[in-house]
């Protein structure tokens, strides 16, 4: 990131602060501090994206070629304030610019090459409209700044608002979003290898019911790709 002057009388006016630990971020860093990014707790799973446990939730389930997250979702821990702040206290920056992160750090492993189009798990309109924006939809443009992939968000609709999975178990989870998702532009998937991106995943159930409908197209390669996934559920 270039630190022009304008940066640093904003950052002295309006002083930006880690999005997990709290302190105030100098002008190069973005919503991690130093310290807070060195001691993320990092997956490494696109160093092995066949076979890592976010991928094992799949097999059998979906045919997926690549599964990999950024890092480890633990819900007692400050790096919970990542995924909290973009989804719900109006950040929506934070997507794009973990996104980014995300298609730097993976693009070293060879994680996206190959790839051909990334599609966001999509969100309600009824959700979309309180939010006012679709979290995976900001990863997703972030991952696409970095990596030139074009991003295809009218893939997949999701055509009802379902209720929240947060106290769910997995096969809760399962029958909840079962049938929540849609296809609505297979010509635009056939013969793609689709990138599909989410937030976080935790027993996969959101995921695999998205990626069922991407799956109707003919000639379809699935890699999945979250911010973060959660270790223990």
């Amino acid at each position: 990131m270039k630190v022009t002057f304008f940066h640093r009388l904003l950052d002295l006016l309006a002083p930006r602060t880690c999005t997990v630990c709290g302190r105030r971020l100098a002008p190069t860093e973005q919503v991690l501090c130093a310290t807070c990014n060195m001691h993320l707790p990092r997956t490494g799973f696109q160093l092995t994206p066949l076979d890592n446990p976010m991928a094992r939730l799949f097999w059998g389930i979906i045919p997926v070629e690549r599964v990999a997250a950024l890092y480890f979702f633990e819900p007692h821990s400050q790096a919970v304030n990542i995924v909290y702040d973009m989804k719900y206290h109006d950040h929506p920056e934070i997507g794009r610019i973990m996104g980014r992160m995300m298609a730097q750090e993976f693009s070293e492993a060879g994680f996206f090459d190959g790839i051909d189009l990334i599609v966001p798990v999509p969100l309600a309109r009824k959700r979309q409209r309180q939010r006012g924006y679709n979290q995976s939809m900001e990863l997703a443009r972030g991952i696409s700044s970095v990596t030139g992939l074009p991003v295809n968000k009218h893939a997949v609709r999701r055509t009802r608002f379902e209720k929240s999975q947060t106290q769910m178990g997995r096969w809760e989870r399962q029958e909840n979003v079962g049938s929540v998702f849609e296809a609505q532009d297979i010509d635009a998937l056939r013969g793609r290898h689709v990138l599909l991106v989410d937030d976080v995943i935790t027993t996969g159930a959101t995921t695999t019911a998205c990626a069922r409908e991407i799956l109707k197209a003919e000639g379809i390669t699935l890699s999945l790709l979250s911010l973060a996934f959660t270790r223990k559920i």
